[in-house]
């Protein structure tokens, strides 16, 4: 039976396909002009489809892939299109494969780094601003003689969790590992350390599709729960991970570096252990939390995902990541993405710490002449 000639283009591929060796597609293209055509067209998609296959071996959320977008070529992408007949464009191929091939050097071999861009949003905050979730990114265990660290407002009842909400500096980011320092209370009888049983992490995307995107980040790190709950979609959870009640930087490696698609994480901590003298209410304290991983930022966007989890992914460049991070080090030209964000930072927390400490302002007199001001520097 001729079946290129006889079946639809998707059987006669799935049947070559099953070719062990490539060798085997050439003899078949002995057959006949149209077999030479067919097997030529066959070829070119098993040499493009491997980087892809490389890609979904490492990481299966890829399969949600739904089209590719190359900047540069979306004018020559839909005249191929256009024109393409029975038979895909090899062109379409050609593209996915660069795509999928610069997808996977990222993924294996762009530097680590840490991944957070920015703090979102607490479930819930006891004094804020002066604990908000933004001190969990100070790198400072104080500032002046003000320690900076996140607190959960407290509850009586032990299995209350609480979350901490984070935008990564990508889209694509390969999670690796978080870190994360409990805070001990120095300035309390006892020195404790607020940590949590246990801690977990989700991974995922902002939700385009929910009624209140655009209002739920009206106060950036001002606690809220609704908020997460319907405006975020998660795609990844991890293992629960035990936390000692030590005040140390805890490393929580994931089992398998996980692909972050959308740019999100999510910080859970379950079961709480210790409880404030004060009032007798159980709180979950942090000073630090630290993301690692790959990040393909600058190759990398995500695009129009949808309920299903489908998702168009647009090449923002094809330089190789890790020689685009090196040329950048040696050449001293690295923009740093978070320095603005750092110096609200810093600004926000100067302003808790005048929050917390209010200072005396002393009234002054303006001199009534430049001549009575001089005086007044003389004297000085």
């Amino acid at each position: 039976m001729d079946f290129v000639n006889n079946l639809d283009t998707d059987t006669s591929l799935s049947i070559l396909s099953c070719l062990d060796d490539p060798s085997d597609i050439v003899r078949a293209s002995a057959v006949s002009r149209s077999w030479r055509q067919f097997a030529a067209f066959a070829f070119a998609v098993i040499k493009y489809s491997l980087s892809r296959n490389l890609c979904l071996k490492l990481f299966h959320q890829l399969s949600n892939v739904d089209h590719i977008v190359e900047t540069s070529n979306d004018s020559n992408e839909a005249s191929s299109e256009a024109g393409s007949s029975s038979l895909i464009d090899t062109r379409l191929l050609e593209k996915q494969h660069r795509a999928y091939a610069l997808l996977a050097r990222g993924c294996m071999s762009s530097p680590i780094q840490s991944c957070i861009a920015d703090a979102i949003i607490a479930s819930s905050t006891d004094n804020f601003p002066a604990e908000s979730i933004l001190n969990t990114l100070e790198e400072r265990d104080r500032i002046g003689r003000t320690p900076s660290y996140w607190s959960s407002t407290g509850q009586h009842r032990t299995s209350v969790p609480e979350t901490l909400l984070y935008r990564l500096n990508g889209d694509l980011c390969v999670i690796t590992e978080i870190n994360i320092q409990p805070f001990q209370a120095y300035f309390q009888r006892g020195r404790p350390i607020y940590s949590s049983h246990y801690v977990r992490f989700r991974l995922g995307h902002h939700n385009e599709n929910s009624p209140n995107c655009n209002n739920s980040q009206d106060k950036k790190g001002e606690p809220g729960k609704s908020s997460v709950e319907s405006n975020y979609v998660w795609t990844y959870t991890s293992q629960e991970f035990p936390m000692a009640q030590e005040n140390r930087l805890q490393s929580f490696k994931l089992p398998e570096p996980v692909l972050c698609i959308g740019g999100y994480i999510l910080v859970e901590f379950l079961g709480r252990v210790q409880t404030q003298e004060m009032d007798g209410q159980y709180y979950i304290c942090v000073s630090h939390v630290k993301v690692e991983g790959r990040s393909l930022a600058k190759s990398f966007r995500v695009e129009n995902v949808d309920d299903n989890g489908k998702f168009g992914l647009k090449v923002l460049s094809y330089s190789d990541p890790k020689e685009t991070e090196e040329m950048d080090a040696e050449a001293g030209q690295e923009m740093d993405a978070d320095a603005g964000q750092t110096q609200l930072r810093n600004l926000e927390q100067l302003l808790n710490l005048l929050h917390r400490h209010p200072l005396e302002v002393v009234n002054y007199v303006w001199p009534e002449s430049d001549d009575e001001y001089a005086e007044s520097e003389d004297e000085a």
